[in-house]
């Protein structure tokens, strides 16, 4: 609303991905996913749709924030890995490491994963998004084996530390009193006996 001096009154607009995300998320928990649109984003953040489409090219694009960058964060716990360490032990590290939060996080990511895991309509863009997680680990395996990414068991690798990590959130959500980085390093960790040949 404008006052006659025509400076803007109320609620401030917000034009940051963080609190776009946060208004977003807000509005997830009270009406759902699917009842949300971006319009309904865009009108309780104070802009129009063509700024949240700058931050933003979707809402599933919202619901999965950073994404990119925190696929190069991954690369990069893996690449500074003890290159002496059992493969396995380095990709278990790296994985615990990369889903670590501050505590203040923790409620975001817990709705943020619920989201990504449970919503039928974010399924289709998981499975494009956990391919990009699952060639990080995979393209890392090929490296320390000496063998091609493409080959058997470094897809292999990648496959199984995906499914340990969902698995590992799929039991965090469904229970509170749990520790994250506890149930990933159980289960990336009992990859460990299956490929315990690997160097």
């Amino acid at each position: 609303m404008a006052t006659p001096g025509g400076a803007r009154t109320g609620r401030p607009r917000a034009t940051s991905r963080a609190e776009l995300e946060r208004l977003g998320f807000e509005l997830f928990a009270r009406h759902g996913f699917d009842r949300t649109t971006v319009d309904d984003i865009a009108a309780a953040a104070g802009i129009g749709r063509r700024t949240f489409f700058r931050y933003f090219a979707s809402k599933n694009d919202l619901v999965w924030g950073d994404f990119e960058e925190q696929l190069v964060r991954l690369e990069g716990l893996l690449a500074a890995s003890d290159p002496t360490a059992p493969l396995m032990e380095a990709v278990r590290e790296a994985v615990v490491e990369f889903n670590r939060f501050d505590p203040a996080i923790v409620p975001w990511h817990r709705q943020r994963m619920a989201l990504i895991l449970r919503v039928p309509t974010l399924q289709a863009d998981a499975t494009l998004r956990y391919a990009s997680w699952r060639a990080v680990v995979t393209d890392f395996v090929a490296r320390r084996t000496g063998r091609p990414a493409d080959d058997l068991l470094p897809r292999l690798v990648g496959n199984t530390v995906l499914a340990a990590c969902i698995t590992a959130y799929e039991h965090w959500l469904a229970d509170e009193r749990s520790d994250l980085s506890g149930l990933l390093a159980t289960t990336v960790g009992q990859l460990a006996f299956a490929f315990d040949e690997l160097p």
